[in-house]
Formats: C-alpha cells, structure tokens, sequence
C-alpha cells in the first residue's frame, strides 16, 4: 500500500512549481532572440530540478520555471528583457540581460 502511494506523491511532485515570480520580474519581457537597439547588461545562468528520485519532470515546465529565474535576476541587473542563449540541458539554462526600455 505505502509503495503506491510514495509512486503517486512523486508522480504529482514531479509537477509542481517552485519558482515563483519576484518583484519586479514580471515587467520583464522574455525575447526569442537578441533584441536590437539595446545594451547588453550581463549574462546570468539559472537551474533548477529536473528530475526527482530519478523520474524526469515535465519539460515545458522546467523551461518555464529557468525562464522565471531568469526574469527574477534581470532587475539586479538593470534590464528589462532576457532571451535564452542555449537550449535548457539537465535543468540549467543560460540567458543575456537587455536594458531596451529608457
């Protein structure tokens, strides 16, 4: 009985979000490529789980949550636009920060 049920709580698990928005990150704006006529304000790599006790996580999930990250670390960086510089492998993705706005 306790083996299906530790199965259905990491099964449910697996799809839960634990990154949430930061202050300040929801005006940030999640570009697809390089963005023109604005100032490259650094680079910032985010991670998060994704696998636990060896089932992978949803992967549209796991890319939301990186670009949450990132969008939370860009306002520490004055800028207020990201967009992925590689594809998410292992739960880590890479990200420039753009300051577009004035």
């Amino acid at each position: 009985m306790r083996l299906p049920l530790l199965f259905a709580l990491m099964l449910t698990a697996t799809a839960c979000t634990w990154v949430h928005m930061a202050p300040g990150a929801s005006a940030v704006r999640v570009a697809s490529s390089s963005p023109t006529g604005c100032e490259k304000r650094g680079e910032v790599e985010v991670s998060v789980k994704h696998s636990i006790a060896f089932i992978d996580r949803n992967a549209l999930r796991v890319r939301d949550e990186l670009e949450t990250l990132a969008r939370n670390e860009a306002p520490g960086l004055g800028a207020d636009t990201v967009h992925p510089l590689s594809e998410p492998v292992r739960g880590s993705q890479r990200f420039a920060a753009w300051r577009c706005g004035s």
